[in-house]
């Protein structure tokens, strides 16, 4: 088993890795959407939350030696359902034709006050 840790992404928070490798198979763990370069946690709009938490993903999978085209499955939480319509159309514009298996959460209350958080399994490059 190896452990993925890459500073292009925010780094845990508490007790756990970003992302964890085995038999070929890369877990990212729920990743928020905050910026690095930011020095506060701002919240933007469901579309610039989900933007920024599918970014956060995407870093982690290079760092694993995958990436987005390589994602099998997708957890989204997100703190209301009514939010969903502004999820989907950019997980869309960011996965292209590529339709990994998907979850859906509805949730309350994530962490920081945000309204997203994303976690994924995906496969390693060939």
């Amino acid at each position: 088993m190896d452990i993925i840790s890459t500073s292009n992404a925010p780094m845990p928070a508490g007790h756990y890795s970003q992302a964890v490798v085995l038999n070929g198979i890369v877990y990212v763990s729920g990743q928020l959407p905050i910026e690095l370069d930011r020095k506060t946690m701002e919240i933007g709009s469901i579309e610039e939350q989900t933007l920024q938490a599918l970014k956060n993903v995407e870093q982690i999978l290079i760092a694993a030696n995958s990436n987005k085209s390589r994602v099998v499955k997708v957890t989204v939480y997100i703190s209301d359902i009514s939010l969903w319509g502004g999820v989907n159309e950019v997980y869309s514009q960011f996965f292209g034709k590529h339709k990994p298996a998907r979850v859906i959460v509805p949730t309350k209350d994530l962490h920081y006050g945000y309204q997203i958080e994303i976690d994924v399994i995906a496969a390693l490059n060939d």
